[in-house]
């Protein structure tokens, strides 16, 4: 039993570097999603996780980085939907949608343009996993303590905007800085993280363990630590699943992941049913 936990990783560097790049994606998603959730900014995490789409490609197409692509592809979703949203009467989903819809589309007119995506295109959306190099880790690593430590910066004022936002500007915190700010810590979260588990299955990362811890606990400090916890192990049984079975590593994590929350979705179901069953039989036998 324990050749099959632990002998994938003690026999395979690779699977040890996965394991270590997936634990520092999930802590960077957990981050980051906590406040994705808090703040219901699911839509616009999954059109930046699918807007970044346009700008890797094409940033491959012409030689430049992957990441460097990304990070554009999010720059103009972010300042896109704040223009649309500032000069018309559109709401901000509105906005989103639009561009979304467009920079997805613009994604697969680069891609259906070129025969030289083959091999990159599944690398672009369903990430690499199993490929990461020792200078990705030192790049996630880097991205995970910065964000760390810019939410425990900007831990009140962030904390604020999640809940209510005339209270952020109330208490001397402007909701519309600390918005995009957070939509650059989102933005940052993606870009570095698609290399690991691709565009499409990144969003899965930020948003379910997040939305595990919210389930579990009541405080942020906590949410963000069963997040990360949810994360790592979802990404141990994960990648022990794709070696064992010949699954598609990247997918296979985030599946664990999804499933996961929706474990503990129905465990916390059940419990809310039995309580109110105990609360109804104790209130019938004191009549």
């Amino acid at each position: 039993m324990n050749s099959w936990f632990i002998a994938p990783y003690a026999n395979n560097e690779f699977m040890r570097l996965s394991l270590l790049a997936g634990i520092l994606v999930s802590t960077l998603c957990a981050v980051a999603g906590t406040f994705v959730v808090l703040r219901g900014l699911a839509f616009i995490g999954d059109a930046l996780a699918h807007g970044v789409l346009p700008g890797v490609a094409g940033a491959l197409l012409i030689g430049a980085p992957g990441m460097l692509g990304a990070a554009v592809g999010s720059a103009v979703m972010i300042i896109g939907v704040g223009f649309i949203t500032n000069r018309s009467r559109l709401s901000s989903d509105t906005a989103i949608g639009l561009l979304f819809v467009a920079m997805l589309a613009l994604g697969v007119i680069i891609v259906s343009r070129s025969d030289s995506f083959n091999g990159d295109i599944v690398r672009i959306l369903f990430g690499e996993i199993l490929g990461i190099r020792p200078g990705t880790i030192v790049i996630l690593a880097m991205a995970t303590l910065v964000i760390s430590v810019g939410v425990a910066v900007l831990y009140r004022p962030f904390l604020l905007l999640s809940f209510d936002a005339l209270q952020a500007d109330a208490s001397g915190f402007s909701s519309r800085r600390y918005h995009v700010v957070m939509l650059a810590m989102v933005a940052t979260t993606v870009v570095v993280s698609f290399q690991a588990v691709g565009t499409l299955l990144v969003f899965g990362m930020l948003v379910a363990p997040a939305g595990a811890g919210a389930l579990l606990a009541r405080r942020v400090t906590a949410m963000i630590a069963w997040a990360i916890s949810i994360g790592a192990v979802s990404v141990y049984i994960g990648l022990l699943l794709s070696y064992h079975y010949d699954l598609a590593a990247g997918a296979t994590v985030v599946f664990v992941t999804v499933c996961t929350f929706f474990i503990i979705f129905a465990i916390q179901l059940i419990r809310q049913s039995w309580a109110k069953v105990v609360s109804t039989g104790t209130g019938a036998g004191a009549t």
